[in-house]
């Protein structure tokens, strides 16, 4: 009895095939994410969107900042939560090196790297960005009992005011930095790939809306973080793990 027809393997696909495959990919995954980031910039920035959600936090701590040195927010979330993503980070480091000297774990390289990669550059990317943008905390502004006036992403800084160094925001990295773990459970563990976002994002909002408690950024310096981080796993994923390989382009229909 004649065996049943297969289909071809992914990497048997071809080139137009490839490129349709990246293109619904890149649209789905960086063109949708960057578009919603744009609109929630629209309404936080250009809308003062940010400057109304400060000044109902503001105001509802007493038009202060009560929770700026607060112990919860500063050790507990703040370096605790630092110490929590660098421990991963080592974590990941290990595990990386295991699947170096043990051929069992040959398979997670690849995977174990990419994740590695991907927390490393855009948390690194995002403190870049911070010392380029010039752009003040809630907490300096005179707005907010500080001595600033506020000063767009696009407008001139004048000098006299000094360096500044609040967007995009730099501890919610340190949690959305790990959205890679979407990525890295779509090659290992497709099934996960919802839950570590998940995971991911809670604690990127988490590490966010402290410091937005604290007066240390507005949403929009978060949102960015996130729109950052994304961006960095979206395109070091398909670097990495190119359509005629990667296991996406299974799972493509449910991703």
């Amino acid at each position: 009895m004649p065996a049943a027809p297969t289909s071809p393997p992914p990497c048997a696909l071809p080139a137009p095939g490839l490129a349709a495959t990246r293109r619904g990919f890149l649209g789905r995954h960086l063109l949708i994410p960057l578009l919603l980031a744009v609109a929630a910039s629209v309404v936080l920035m250009a809308g003062n969107g940010d400057q109304w959600l400060a000044d109902q936090i503001y105001r509802w701590e007493g038009s202060r900042w009560a929770f700026k040195d607060a112990w919860w927010t500063t050790h507990v979330i703040h370096r605790g939560g630092k110490n929590l993503s660098t421990l991963a980070g080592v974590l990941v480091m290990l595990a990386l090196l295991r699947a170096c000297l043990d051929a069992r774990w040959k398979a997670l390289r690849r995977p174990l790297l990419y994740l590695l990669l991907a927390v490393g550059l855009s948390t690194g990317l995002v403190a870049l960005l911070k010392s380029m943008t010039q752009m003040d905390c809630p907490w300096d502004l005179q707005r907010y009992g500080g001595l600033r006036p506020f000063i767009g992403l696009f407008e001139a800084r004048p000098e006299l005011l000094g360096r500044a160094a609040c967007f995009p925001a730099g501890h919610a990295s340190a949690g959305y930095g790990w959205v890679a773990l979407y990525f890295f459970a779509l090659q290992v563990r497709p099934r996960w790939r919802w839950v570590a976002l998940a995971t991911a994002v809670a604690t990127g909002l988490a590490f966010g809306f402290s410091q937005q408690l604290r007066g240390a950024h507005f949403l929009s310096h978060d949102v960015w973080s996130l729109a950052v981080s994304w961006t960095v796993a979206v395109l070091l994923y398909l670097l990495m793990f190119p359509p005629a390989t990667a296991s996406t382009l299974k799972e493509e229909p449910h991703a």
